[in-house]
């Protein structure tokens, strides 16, 4: 039996396609260019990890010759993107930014204009569906609101769109959250939950990379943009920001991660308002 498994290890590890130094280089200037994400020199692994399968099955033989093909493949080059780009979330993470939201909601609900929220980096969607039952349960399914997750990544974006998680990610879920808005699966299902379809016909998902220019899109009351900047450069970093100032109202909210900050960036009209959470000024 042992010697099965050392030998099901051996052949795993033989098509383990090693990476050049210069290779490395190659991509690491590839996410940067499309994504603003920065690869330390210690992400070896990770690109390793994450290539390797797709090298063999577009059948290149060295990064450099899937680095080749990437130029003229939008769609490996999107697949390149999804690979690479690091998608960590869980609902209701950071719980004390949902109740600076649900307040906010409170002082500006509006009888005619939805009160509109944006995700900009929303991974697999739990982030969006915790707005959105934030909301719910604020401003209730008569008020006006709206929800809008992005992201670069169109594989973790199909996955949000249907609402469908494991019951394993429950864990930062209020039973009364997963009462109202959460229907448990049974039969072939048993062991998921799925958003109720009252909540996800107030969200919508779409495609954006906020390392180019946005696409035209509303003001919004509050953007979620948390545990993505530690990926980025200073100056990728400014840029973002500048782009996402322009499209918060005066007094709207702009939520980061605990662990980032936007000090050292250029002036940009956000004031902090407690803890990782900052208010447009100007």
């Amino acid at each position: 039996m042992s010697s099965a498994v050392e030998r099901r290890a051996s052949n795993a590890e033989s098509h383990i396609i090693g990476i050049a130094d210069d290779e490395f280089r190659l991509f690491q200037r590839f996410i940067l260019a499309e994504a603003g994400v920065s690869l330390a020199d210690t992400k070896r692994a990770l690109v390793t990890g994450r290539l390797n399968r797709r090298l063999r099955e577009r059948g290149c033989v060295s990064y450099r010759d899937y680095h080749r093909l990437l130029k003229d493949d939008d769609e490996e080059r999107q697949r390149a993107v999804d690979l690479l780009t690091t998608n960590e979330t869980y609902f209701l993470r950071e719980p004390s930014h949902f109740d600076v939201l649900a307040a906010q909601a409170r002082a500006q609900a509006r009888k005619t204009q939805p009160f509109r929220v944006w995700s900009a980096a929303c991974s697999s969607g739990e982030e969006v569906y915790s707005i959105a039952m934030t909301l719910a349960a604020t401003l209730g399914f008569d008020s006006p609101w709206e929800v809008l997750g992005s992201d670069i990544n169109v594989e973790v974006l199909r996955r949000a769109r249907r609402g469908h998680y494991p019951m394993t990610r429950i864990d930062g879920i209020p039973k009364d959250y997963l009462h109202r808005f959460c229907l448990k699966g049974k039969g072939r299902q048993t062991g998921t939950l799925l958003v109720t379809r009252e909540l996800r016909e107030r969200v919508r998902f779409r495609q954006i990379n906020l390392n180019t220019s946005l696409p035209r899109l509303p003001q919004f009351d509050a953007i979620f943009l948390r545990n993505v900047m530690i990926y980025f450069q200073s100056a990728t970093k400014q840029a973002v920001i500048d782009r996402l100032r322009g499209r918060l109202i005066l007094g709207g909210q702009l939520f980061i991660g605990h662990s980032e900050s936007l000090n050292g960036l250029r002036a940009h009209g956000l004031q902090p308002m407690r803890g990782s959470v900052y208010v447009r000024k100007v």
